[in-house]
C-alpha cells in the first residue's frame, strides 16, 4: 500500500483530527469485525464534542474538500482500503510457513534466516522476516544489504553525522551507515491476544518515522522507510484499530510503503528493483 495522492501531504492538524475523531466514535462497528463508516453529521457532532470551533470545518482543505468532507472522506477510505486490500492479504502461521518453504526451496538463500523469539512449540523461523531476506538477496542479485542489523542506523555526510535512529530495524541496504533504504517487519504468528508489546511495535515504527523526516526536513536526506505486518487474527481479529493507525504513518508521511502478508511476496521484489545498486 502507498499513500493515497489525495490525503498525501495534508496539514498536521488534519491528522491530529483524524486521530482525535478514531477515538472517540470508535475504529469498529460494535461487536462485529468490520471497520466503522462515517457521515458529515456524526463527525462534526463528535467535533463539536471536542470543544473545536466550526468555522475552521468549512475551510477549503483541497480540492472539493473543505476540512469537514476532507475527514470525512479519509476515514471511510481508510475502512474500505483495510477491509478490501489488506484483511484479504493477511496470512496465518500456516500460510506463512507454506511460502516461506516454497521459496526458500527455490531460492537456495544465503542470506540470514532468524528465527522469532518463541519458545517451546511456537519456536520457528521467523517467517516474513525470512521472506524478506530472501526475496531482497535474490533482486539483488547478490548484491550486500544488511540482513540482521545490530547497529543503529547513522546517516554521515563531510566527516559529520546527520541523524542516528534509537532504534535498530530488521534490515538495511546498503548497510546501517548511509541507507538508502530500511524496514521493520511486525509478525506476530501464533499469539492469542493484542499485548502491549505488539502495540509498543507500532508506536516504534511512528518514532523511526518522525525521526527520518526530521531529517528530510532538516537536511533534504530522504531514507526510504519501509512496514511489513502479517498475521490474519493479531492484525484483524485483534488489532484493527492499530491497522488504521498504521495507514494514517503511512498518509502522515512516516512510512514511504506499507506490505500486509502475502502482498511481500509480490510486491518487494519490484520495490528492491528500484533502489540504485550502487548507492553513492
Amino acid at each position: 500500500m502507498i499513500a493515497k495522492a489525495e490525503f498525501a501531504g495534508l496539514p498536521t492538524d488534519f491528522w491530529a483530527c483524524v486521530k482525535a475523531l478514531s477515538e472517540k466514535l470508535g475504529y469498529s462497528e460494535r461487536g462485529k469485525k468490520s471497520l466503522r463508516r462515517h457521515n458529515t453529521k456524526d463527525v462534526q457532532s463528535c467535533l463539536g464534542t471536542l470543544d473545536l470551533s466550526p468555522e475552521p470545518l468549512s475551510k477549503p482543505l483541497m480540492e472539493g474538500f473543505s476540512y469537514l468532507t476532507g475527514l470525512v472522506a479519509y476515514l471511510n477510505y481508510r475502512a474500505a482500503a483495510l477491509e478490501e486490500a489488506v484483511r484479504p492479504r493477511l496470512m496465518n502461521r500456516e500460510q506463512a510457513q507454506s511460502e516461506f518453504e516454497r521459496l526458500k526451496g527455490e531460492l537456495d538463500p544465503q542470506c540470514a534466516l532468524p528465527m522469532n523469539k518463541q519458545k517451546g512449540k511456537k519456536r520457528h523461523e521467523a517467517y516474513l522476516t525470512c521472506i524478506v531476506n530472501m526475496l531482497t538477496e535474490h533482486a539483488l542479485g547478490g548484491c550486500y544489504f544488511d540482513d540482521d542489523p545490530r547497529r543503529l542506523i547513522t546517516v554521515q555526510r563531510d566527516g559529520r553525522i546527520l541523524s542516528t535512529l534509537s532504534r535498530r530495524l530488521d534490515g538495511a541496504y546498503p548497510s546501517t551507515t548511509n541507507p538508502v533504504a530500511l524496514w521493520e517487519v511486525k509478525e506476530y504468528y501464533g499469539t492469542t491476544t493484542f499485548g502491549s508489546r505488539i502495540a509498543d511495535g507500532v508506536y516504534e515504527t511512528a518514532l523511526d518515522g518522525h525521526e527520518l523526516a526530521g531529517l528530510r526536513a532538516r537536511e533534504g536526506v530522504h531514507v526510504l522507510h519501509y512496514l511489513m505486518v502479517d498475521d490474519y487474527y493479531t492484525w484483524w481479529d485483534c488489532g484493527r484499530s492499530y491497522l488504521c493507525r498504521i495507514v494514517d504513518m503511512l498518509h502522515e508521511g512516516l512510512l514511504d510503503e506499507v506490505l500486509f502478508g502475502r502482498e511481500v511476496i509480490g510486491r518487494w521484489p519490484a520495490i528492491v528493483g528500484e533502489w540504485p545498486k550502487e548507492p553513492g
